[in-house]
């Protein structure tokens, strides 16, 4: 028995969800119904931002990009997530682990930078719109974009990197519906204090800047509103504020009580509600209030259909 303790794993059981199979099929049901309206309002927002060339402003650069990054939280968690729902085989190697842990927080980095981007864009749009084109040129929007997306993949790197270090030769099951560092921190019989306190360095300073970077904008951004003269033009700018800000609360909360919380190799239950905020609930909703508050958005919208209506009665 202590030799097959200390057998070194190599593949893993990911516990999902429940082990009830009775809820299995509703749950899988539940998740594939998101996962598709999840896609496509995610990609119908690309199209639409790719295809209208007054859309190619910076804007609108961020939100198809920030869909993009929705997507492809998607695509890194769920198709597996439903594959465990019908399958009896849920194992996962190591390094299909270090695969999917690798995807997922490239783009949530990604995602992170990308919201505070946008917010420094509706900051300079709202508080020095005179200066909004030479403040927030299209060169500066490509350049933050593309920092976005390497800052994310140098994370990853970082911490899949030092799993390398670690070795697992207890119990094999992680508690979790996808593969994320925490579980196998958990598992592993080498001490992992060090990616620990990486974790904690790394990921703390990234979302310390990009969250501090949010609320600085929309603090000037709500100043600059209540300035204004119109009280139905204040109403409706703080609607729109108030929504998006939703998003990115539920966003970065979640994921500063997952990485950032002291004490990070206990409670690991709480993980999973945690996780499916920012993994699952958060794609889902960004196409809707980025998109279905927001005019030039809404007029593309009703003119595709409105030329696929005139379309099919012509034929």
């Amino acid at each position: 028995m202590a030799e097959e303790n200390h057998t070194m794993k190599s593949e893993f059981i990911l516990t999902g969800f429940t082990d009830h199979p009775e809820l299995k099929t509703l749950l899988f049901v539940v998740f594939f119904a998101i996962y598709l309206i999840t896609m496509v309002g995610n990609l119908g927002l690309v199209i639409v931002i790719s295809k209208e060339h007054h859309l190619h402003t910076p804007m609108y650069i961020f939100l198809g990009n920030l869909a993009i990054v929705d997507s492809c939280c998607a695509c890194a968690i769920t198709p597996k997530m439903l594959g465990n729902f019908i399958s009896e085989n849920r194992m996962v190697s190591l390094y299909e682990c270090m695969a999917q842990f690798y995807f997922l927080c490239t783009v949530e980095t990604a995602d992170c930078f990308l919201l505070a981007a946008m917010a420094y864009d509706r900051y300079v749009a709202i508080c020095s719109p005179l200066q909004y084109h030479t403040m927030m040129s299209k060169k500066l929007c490509i350049q933050m974009t593309t920092g976005a997306f390497i800052a994310g993949n140098l994370h990853s790197m970082i911490h899949v990197g030092l799993l390398f270090r670690l070795a697992f030769c207890g119990s094999n099951h992680i508690n979790h519906f996808y593969c994320d560092i925490l579980p196998l921190y958990r598992l592993s019989c080498v001490d992992p204090y060090v990616n620990e306190l990486a974790l904690f360095i790394f990921s703390g300073s990234i979302q310390v800047f990009t969250i501090g970077n949010v609320l600085i904008s929309y603090f000037y951004i709500l100043f600059t509103i209540f300035k204004m003269k119109s009280k139905e033009g204040r109403v409706k700018a703080f609607s729109t504020c108030a929504f998006y800000f939703l998003s990115v609360s539920l966003f970065y909360g979640s994921l500063f009580f997952m990485y950032i919380r002291p004490n990070l190799l206990e409670g690991g239950n709480k993980d999973i509600p945690v996780a499916i905020l920012f993994t699952i609930v958060v794609p889902l909703l960004n196409p809707f209030i980025y998109s279905l508050r927001n005019k030039e958005i809404i007029t593309v919208l009703r003119k595709v259909l409105k030329k696929k209506r005139s379309h099919e009665s012509w034929k």
